[in-house]
């Protein structure tokens, strides 16, 4: 039998979804954790986050190159309205160091086909070879795209962009709105969803200032351990964990007032809890208009988790609400 490298702690198990549980003993617990390993960029072809459903039928998927990255762009079936198609732009997660434009491709075109908008995704360069700002500067450059080029060669709607991420794209999502917001002229956008985004890149382990670094030490997947090793990959210059373009919580007040509505889903049992939740607050103070929902007994990953999570599929239909909501297609 194969050595069990990633335990439930026996202090979370009492809190954990049961789902969960029975799909973590049966096929992650034996999966060796990346971050305990030395650095290859082979540990990037490992499987990602298991148990997603599969990849739904769109009209079209189509890959652009950008000066350093590419794209990847859904385009639901059927006639775009008369303005051109709304559009979704999207990070994906992974910590700055894995995943890539496939990763989240089940979660992408499920939003495409059920927001009917158009959904384009950034394959954005990741850490350790490519560090801070690489991914921020990719990110910016596909919202650029999208809103320079996107109705010659998608047919969007370039008055109709909402932008979001998940982990540390939800992390490039808040920074991208913030930028674009700065831009001149700006670009205006409609909304920005984060999902279990970074806010805070000085956050410590000893619960400080969010104590859910310390009430969720131990749980699944993204523990304490695996999140420093994230950073230091992304961020190994540690005067750069600070700046607002990487930690958008340190953003002035007069740019963070700028931000589009924005919706926040945190998970329960994930150490980011309340980085997440504290950067709604701070929006709200601005004036921005704010909604967050926090996901009972769930640890972080479970956006990829679809397939053999309840709590993946509720995840997943909230975030189809809400993009439609924003962009007028619900």
């Amino acid at each position: 039998m194969a050595e069990v490298a990633q335990p439930l702690h026996p202090d979370i198990i009492p809190r954990l979804d049961p789902e969960y549980i029975a799909f973590h003993n049966a096929h992650i617990a034996h999966i060796v954790p990346p971050h305990t390993l030395p650095w290859d960029a082979s540990l990037r072809s490992r499987p990602p986050v298991p148990g997603s459903r599969e990849v739904v039928e769109v009209g079209a998927v189509t890959d652009f190159a950008l000066s350093k990255s590419k794209i990847r762009a859904f385009t639901p079936k059927g006639e775009p309205p008369s303005g051109g198609w709304p559009v979704f732009v999207w990070y994906h997660g992974g910590g700055w160091t894995l995943g890539n434009i496939n990763t989240e491709n089940a979660f992408v075109s499920r939003v495409c086909r059920d927001a009917k908008c158009v959904v384009v995704t950034s394959d954005y360069r990741l850490g350790p070879e490519e560090p801070y700002p690489a991914a921020v500067e990719d990110a910016l450059e596909t919202l650029q795209w999208v809103y320079e080029k996107g109705k010659s060669e998608l047919n969007v709607n370039s008055n109709l962009i909402s932008v979001g991420g998940s982990s540390a794209g939800g992390n490039l999502a808040a920074i991208i709105s913030l930028k674009a917001a700065d831009l001149n002229p700006p670009i205006p956008l409609v909304s920005q969803v984060l999902i279990v985004p970074v806010t805070d890149n000085t956050a410590s382990e000893t619960g400080k200032p969010y104590k859910s670094w310390l009430e969720n030490a131990n749980t699944p997947w993204l523990n304490i351990g695996r999140m420093l090793w994230f950073r230091r990959n992304y961020l190994p210059n540690p005067e750069d964990q600070a700046k607002w373009d990487s930690s958008p919580i340190f953003a002035p007040n007069e740019l963070l007032a700028k931000s589009p509505p924005t919706w926040i889903a945190v998970m329960e049992l994930d150490i980011l809890k309340d980085e997440g939740l504290a950067y709604g607050e701070k929006l709200k103070q601005v004036g921005v208009e704010v909604s967050h929902k926090v996901y009972a007994k769930a640890p972080h990953p479970i956006l990829a988790m679809d397939r053999v999570l309840s709590v993946g599929r509720e995840l997943i239909s909230d975030i189809t609400e809400v993009v439609a909501k924003a962009l007028g297609t619900a």
